[in-house]
């Protein structure tokens, strides 16, 4: 498994699965153990089973370069989690000006200073245009609002899954 820009609060959970191969991979945290640009994943083709990458992919300068290089090192079968922000009323089509330089104008723009796009109703299409088979999970449904309170989740939230 592929994790990517890593989230301590997962790290020792799947470190400690003997069944599981853990990778943690990003361009500059220093939990990682390879530092890698997801533009140039630095994994043979076909060579990796799961990638699980939560709120990259809106930092990044090319999104569809990264999708290209995720299903590029998925093994065929092989499976992601790609989540992204997303900011309600969501947006039609996903948003990105790379004109827009300035923090505040990206804040502005993109919801947050250091994303480059606001994605939109489109991010599903978006993953399956870059060749994945997509499935969109909603899982919250299932969940009570107790439930949904407790762990403090949004009401909306869905689980992009794609498959190679």
């Amino acid at each position: 498994m592929l994790h990517v820009a890593p989230e301590l609060c997962f790290m020792s959970r799947f470190d400690a699965l003997e069944n599981l191969e853990y990778i943690t991979a990003d361009i500059e945290s220093p939990l990682a153990k390879v530092k890698m640009d997801i533009h140039q994943i630095p994994f043979e083709d076909n060579s990796v089973d799961i990638i699980f990458c939560n709120h990259v992919l809106e930092h990044v300068d090319d999104d569809r370069k990264a999708l290209s290089e995720m299903l590029r090192v998925l093994k065929p079968g092989g499976w992601a989690i790609l989540q992204v922000p997303f900011f309600y009323p969501l947006p039609k089509t996903t948003y990105e000006d790379k004109a827009i330089v300035e923090p505040k104008e990206r804040e502005k723009a993109f919801g947050q200073d250091d994303h480059v796009r606001m994605y939109g109703e489109d991010y599903g299409q978006r993953l399956g245009e870059a060749g994945f088979k997509v499935v969109e999970e909603r899982i919250i449904d299932e969940l009570s609002s107790e439930e949904k309170t407790r762990f403090a989740l949004p009401e909306k939230e869905v689980i992009y899954k794609v498959v190679k």
